[in-house]
Order: C-alpha cells, then sequence, then structure tokens
C-alpha cells in the first residue's frame, strides 16, 4: 500500500509516518518497476508497527525504547516472558510518576492554602 492509504488505514498523518520511517522504526520497499514513480509501498507489517508504536508512546515509552522494542519484537527474538518484563517494568516507571505528581499536587495545595489565608 502506499504512504496515503497506510495514513488513512492508521489514522497517523502522512508527515508523522515520514519521521518514523526516517527514524527507523519501520522501512518502506521502493517500487522500481517502469512507471512506477519510484514510490515507496508498505505491507500490513508496517501497519502492525504503527499500531505498536502509538501503543508504546501512550504507556510513556520512547520512540528509541519503542525502536528497541520493536526490533526484537517483530525478529521473534523476544521472548513472551521477556515481553511481559518490559511492560512490567514500564508499568513501574509509570507508577513512580504518579507517585511523584501526587507530591507536587500536595506541594501545590499548600501553596493555595497558604495563600488562600491571606485573601
Amino acid at each position: 500500500m502506499l504512504i496515503s492509504q497506510l495514513s488513512k488505514i492508521t489514522h497517523t498523518p502522512i508527515h508523522t509516518i515520514r519521521y518514523y520511517e526516517k527514524y527507523g522504526l519501520f522501512k518502506g520497499k521502493k517500487k522500481t518497476t517502469a512507471g512506477s514513480n519510484k514510490y515507496t509501498e508498505y505491507d500490513e507489517k508496517t501497519v502492525d508497527k504503527l499500531e505498536l508504536i502509538e501503543e508504546g508512546k501512550s504507556i510513556g515509552l520512547s520512540l528509541s525504547e519503542i525502536k528497541e522494542l520493536i526490533d526484537v519484537w517483530f525478529n521473534k527474538r523476544i521472548s513472551t516472558r521477556r515481553r511481559i518484563d518490559i511492560l512490567q517494568k514500564q508499568r513501574k516507571v509509570v507508577d513512580h510518576k504518579i507517585v511523584q505528581l501526587n507530591d507536587v499536587r500536595k506541594r501545590l495545595d499548600l501553596f493555595i492554602d497558604e495563600l488562600e489565608k491571606f485573601n
């Protein structure tokens, strides 16, 4: 499929697809037959990879972490146990961020309370 079709299927803007490809998250294949205008074509694996990228972003993974995950996930070099371990590690990171944000919220509440005393 062409990039416009990929964009439509995945609801991912074309410029984002190009950015991800340039970053190395996946690679399309150049169609070099006569009259093809050297368009890049993408397969169903690319759709799967774009879905994994969006999922990874939604759980707070960086693009470099997502790239590592894609490299091992799609090359079958990673066991299901290792996949679970990766996701559990990210869950711990999220839990830590929640604790930090709750602390920030408590401090903000204290500042607000102090300011309201002067009002």
